[in-house]
């Protein structure tokens, strides 16, 4: 449901296309969210969860980035859970030398980082506006919806549907 209204409300502007991994409540495989990004030339990817926690009194929001470690424990639990619902073998330049998809690798991974960041603090700061954040709301891990080299992408965890409050405001 947040999905669809933050759908709508961007396409109401006018300014965007926003399309959808999915139009119901089924699986889709990590690497293929990630595909479906990249078919449709996705200039930004957004990953929207409600995990689940056994600590109840864990409550609010926060956003992620891709990092190679992650921000603190929390994260990185979320992303070893999430991570194990499939496995992302990440993208590559198949048909180019061996150096020079490093080197195309590096730039787009530096490039894409950056752009993730940006949008990062603009949410983070727009969330925090209306709903409880975590400490430290701006996290990174190494979700694998994260892991395109080739598209800025976050993660916003809404909430944790283990929270009575959570869920309720879900």
């Amino acid at each position: 449901a947040v999905s669809r209204d933050l759908r709508a409300l961007l396409e109401k502007e006018g300014r965007y296309r926003v399309e959808a991994t999915r139009a119901r409540d089924v699986f889709v495989p990590l690497e293929e969210r990630v595909a479906r990004a990249r078919a449709k030339g996705a200039a930004l990817m957004v990953s929207i969860h409600a995990d689940a926690l056994p600590d109840h009194a864990v409550r609010g929001a926060s956003v992620y980035t891709l990092g190679a470690q992650a921000s603190d424990s929390l994260a990185a639990e979320l992303a070893r859970r999430e991570n194990s619902a499939d496995r992302f073998l990440g993208a590559g330049w198949r048909d180019s030398p061996p150096e020079v998809a490093r080197i195309l690798g590096s730039l787009a991974r530096r490039e894409t980082k950056t752009g993730a960041a940006r949008i990062q603090r603009a949410m983070v700061a727009q969330l925090d506006r209306d709903l409880p954040m975590l400490p430290n709301p701006s996290r990174h891990a190494g979700f694998a919806v994260l892991k395109a080299a080739d598209i800025p992408s976050v993660l916003i965890e809404m909430g944790f549907m283990s929270n009575a409050r959570d869920e309720a405001a879900q």
